[in-house]
């Protein structure tokens, strides 16, 4: 076997969903995975092409996007090491809805659709992994909308801030959290205009919640900012 498959089995072995899969297994799968390197604003696919299998995230950032009839950008996800897309649209067999561009310098596997099909068929298991991502996914979705429709702008910065569970032990303490993307980028995910996330980050730092420095916001006391004035108990 040449070289690139050699380093793509080892790869694809490191990857939680094939984790349990012996040699020869991920020996088949590599055999249909392709290794994409793909500079800081290129764009992966664009909306409407063909989904001829799934990617994953080894190393760099990727944003899912589509424009909207006003002509803006909303982002639906920023995805990091170890992230997949593309699975629910494989097994449906329909072109992609959003657009998917690199945030930094990637690294990503592309698994085709015939090798995954292949898999199912020969290891339930491997079809119970799929299924617990696309149900994770399934879940953030419909936290998403729940978000949108019932949260404020300040509650949604605030869970999204506090989104990385913090231990309890260091609830009163600060927490520094690195914002994946820039300020439009994590606005649009969340739903806000740039102004309007800049408004309430303002906010927050001036009830001595926060500091922000560029994309690095340090949470001056977990324990305060979670009972901030409107959050809802979960948070």
């Amino acid at each position: 076997m040449p070289p690139p498959k050699i380093r793509t089995s080892a790869f694809v072995a490191s990857l939680p969903l094939f984790n349990e899969f012996s040699a020869v297994e991920v020996e088949r799968i590599a055999a249909g995975t392709t290794e994409l390197h793909v500079p800081r604003g290129e764009i992966l696919f664009s909306k409407g092409a063909a989904c001829t299998g799934f990617h994953v995230v080894v190393y760099g950032q990727v944003k899912l996007s589509f424009v909207t009839p006003m002509g803006s950008e909303k982002v639906v996800e920023i995805l990091g090491p170890g992230a997949s897309f593309g699975e629910a649209l494989m097994f449906l067999d329909k072109p992609y809805i959003v657009m998917a561009q690199a945030l930094a310098d990637s690294f990503l596997l592309h698994v085709s659709k015939q090798v995954v099909f292949d898999e199912l068929e020969r290891d339930p298991t491997f079809a119970r992994k799929m299924l617990a991502g696309l149900s994770r996914r399934l879940h953030r979705l419909v936290a998403d909308v729940e978000a949108y429709s019932l949260q404020s702008g300040t509650q949604r910065v605030i869970g999204y801030l506090l989104r990385d569970d913090v231990p309890a032990a260091d609830a009163s303490e600060s927490h520094s959290v690195t914002l994946p993307a820039s300020k439009a980028v994590v606005a649009s995910r969340l739903n806000l205009t740039p102004e309007h996330f800049s408004r309430i980050l303002h906010e927050l730092a001036g009830a001595g919640l926060v500091r922000v420095d560029g994309r690095e916001v340090v949470i001056r006391d977990v324990a305060r900012l979670r009972a901030y004035p409107g959050q809802p108990a979960t948070l």
